[in-house]
């Protein structure tokens, strides 16, 4: 229960689903934890569960998919802190952003300029406005540990959510990339690739497992996989355990894409 002392973690998307459950277990294992999305109530939520675990955190809302944002998220940890040893980038949104944002799913005719604008914001500009800030940080301090959280869609063709994958394919290569530049600094860049994880991003979706046989068309384990699953795969990244993983991309999907 100490892979991560002494550590500040910084997680992004930390109020609900994989960055809440990685706030939860990486204050579990020692590290100091600071949380950003933008619903603050959602992150009084996770801050409480870290408290009340007995581990010590803090939380900060802001909008990730502004430069203006991801200034205000670095400045809190460091103002917290006065270092940032992990950062975790899981803000994003899915399948279930349509419902504030019709549109924002659709395939590529169907896609405005506005709505790819949008979610490429979200998705992708935001794991690249924290990098530019935090890598500094980290070779100043001798080395860190990105996590990108992506997805398998970002390694497969769909009909539709064509600007989540294209977004989610961006993060994977910004992550390869990473490792190759940064390497030398002490820092590495991997990344976990989840499947079908049982969140409020894909809520809608998940009665399809109740029929067996549509749910072992999704995957082979025949069932979602939880936010817990997605934090323990961020966890060994995060940790020195991993210290020879650099610009690796981990699927955990219950085996989705091994038929493929």
């Amino acid at each position: 229960m100490d892979r991560l002392t002494g550590k500040v973690a910084l997680i992004t998307g930390a109020g609900t689903g994989v960055g809440r459950a990685c706030m939860e277990i990486f204050a579990q294992e020692g590290a100091k934890v600071v949380g950003v999305s933008r619903t603050q109530a959602n992150l009084d939520e996770a801050l409480a569960a870290v408290k009340a675990a007995g581990g010590e955190g803090a939380v900060v809302s802001a909008d990730l998919s502004t430069p203006e944002g991801a200034e205000k998220a670095v400045n809190a940890a460091i103002n917290a802190y006065g270092r940032i040893d992990v950062l975790v980038n899981s803000a994003g949104v899915g399948y279930n952003h349509v419902a504030s944002s019709p549109g924002s799913m659709d395939d590529t005719i169907n896609t405005t300029p506005e709505k790819w604008r949008e979610v490429i914001a979200i998705n992708l500009d935001s794991g690249f406005y924290m990098c530019r800030l935090v890598i500094p940080i980290m070779q100043k301090q001798g080395g860190g540990s990105v996590v990108n959280v992506t997805s398998i869609s970002g390694y497969q063709g769909l009909p539709g959510a064509h600007t989540y994958t294209a977004a989610k394919g961006g993060m994977i290569n910004l992550t390869r990339s990473l490792c190759v530049a940064y390497a030398n600094d002490g820092i590495r860049a991997n990344a976990i690739a989840p499947g079908f994880i049982a969140t409020r991003m894909v809520a809608d979706f998940l009665p399809l497992f109740d029929d067996e046989a549509v749910a072992d068309s999704i995957t082979p384990m025949r069932r979602p996989g939880t936010p817990e699953e997605m934090a323990y795969g961020c966890l060994y990244f995060a940790c020195d355990e991993s210290s020879y993983c650099n610009g690796s991309v981990l699927t955990i999907d219950g085996g989705t894409t091994a038929r493929q």
